[in-house]
């Protein structure tokens, strides 16, 4: 009896997962290293930041105190910033709410490995169309100052109908804090005044995200 083509397919083990992202780092960051030198300093970081994503997130300042030269890491920012650009023109090309899963890929792909906490907000159209996704503040470890007023103020100047808020956890755990659920209530109260909707508030982490509409906090 012929095997089965499962059977024929070699199983792709952990550690050859690992080796290849090894490979991959190492041939961006190449440039300025022999290949040897580079696979070790691929390995090195790696394991340093948690894996692949945590490197490709990871700031100018912790890569350099990582060993990388000025211009790998300008590569490396070059290419996480390619790979956000189409997450989120993939989330732009429909109305967000019929495309959940591509703004959340984008989401996660923009912040789940940010090592500090970021706000950001996403006006959309009448027709729930992205119109732009913007930084509202950059925060430390676990805190990031956000305004009401000048989230619904943006709000006006573009002519939004209707806002996402979003911001990551640096711990990983998406679960909404006390916090989190009552600035968003005071959002949503600043911008009824103005008609204008809040959709939902979605928290990204490395374990994940969450809704708060959907956890029924909105």
């Amino acid at each position: 009896m012929s095997p089965s083509p499962s059977a024929l397919r070699p199983s792709l083990s952990p550690d050859a997962t690992i080796d290849d992202d090894i490979d991959l780092l190492a041939g961006l960051i190449g440039r300025s290293l022999r290949p040897p030198a580079a696979r070790n300093a691929a390995a090195s970081l790696i394991d340093a930041f948690g894996g692949l994503a945590g490197v490709a997130a990871a700031d100018e300042a912790a890569l350099r105190r990582g060993g990388l030269a000025k211009a790998a890491v300008a590569d490396l920012g070059r290419v996480r910033a390619l790979g956000i650009a189409m997450a989120r023109e993939e989330a732009c090309q429909r109305p967000v709410l019929s495309s959940w899963s591509a703004l959340v890929a984008y989401l996660r792909a923009a912040l789940a490995h940010a090592p500090r906490e970021q706000f950001r907000t996403l006006y959309l159209d009448k027709r729930n169309i992205l119109i732009r996704a913007e930084w509202r503040a950059d925060g430390t470890v676990d805190h990031a100052p956000v305004y009401p007023r000048e989230v619904v103020r943006r709000a006006l100047e573009l002519s939004a109908c209707a806002l996402i808020l979003v911001h990551n956890h640096p711990s990983g755990d998406p679960t909404p804090s006390r916090a989190d659920i009552d600035m968003t209530r005071k959002i949503i109260d600043a911008a009824r005044v103005f008609d204008i909707e809040v959709h939902d508030h979605v928290i990204v982490g490395r374990e994940g995200t969450k809704s708060l509409r959907a956890l029924g906090l909105m």
